[in-house]
């Protein structure tokens, strides 16, 4: 029974161990990682766990759901994460963040959603994807290759490359208003995870 027993719990971890490989995007040589976070809430914005909800229509002030995770400088890093938005009165809210931190801190890529399901950089307004409607799943990888480019991928299709500068930069995702947006909104986020080479 004991050797049974051991089988089965090898046999999960190979499993286990399969699914995160195939769910990473430009696989080979990456290593897990578990930076830590600190959770942002201004305005109407709040979370709990990983529902992020801007409860106002506000078209001002700064409202903010998210999480921020710890900076990195140099390397290879990737986020991976779902999102599911559960209610959405409001358009233009980003969703995901890859920001600037030390002497050049700041935005550097941000992923909006307009009321409708179009994904967009909100640099520049470029298309990302269509499809991101009320109640549908969707994944979200980016790959920051510091010093050389940003990749993002949308269930599993690369869909945006854009120039990195070396320096630091951290991930955040949730729910923020942008300059030209408002809420409400409501959306849980899943299977986050991390990796870097």
């Amino acid at each position: 029974m004991l050797r049974k027993t051991a089988v089965l719990a090898a046999l999960g971890a190979l499993i286990l161990g399969a699914q995160t490989a195939e769910a990473q995007v430009e696989p080979g040589g990456w290593t897990s990682d578990s930076p830590g976070f600190n959770v942002q809430q201004k305005g109407c914005g709040t979370v709990n766990n990983l529902t992020f909800t801007l409860s106002c229509s506000n078209s001002s002030g700064e409202q903010r759901a998210e999480r921020r995770y710890t900076t990195y400088t140099g390397g290879t890093h990737q986020f991976e994460g779902s999102f599911r938005i559960v209610s959405m009165g409001g358009s233009r809210i980003s969703l995901k963040q890859t920001f600037r931190d030390g002497g050049s801190a700041g935005p550097f890529f941000l992923m909006a959603v307009e009321r409708g399901g179009r994904l967009y950089s909100v640099e520049g307004g470029a298309t990302i994807a269509s499809g991101a409607t009320v109640g549908t799943t969707v994944r979200v990888n980016t790959v920051n290759q510091v010093g050389k480019t940003h990749r993002t991928y949308i269930n599993g299709s690369l869909k945006n490359t854009v120039n990195s500068a070396s320096g630091s930069y951290y991930d955040k995702f949730g729910a923020y208003r942008t300059a030209s947006g408002q809420g409400p909104i409501t959306v849980v986020w899943s299977d986050i995870q991390f990796w870097k080479k």
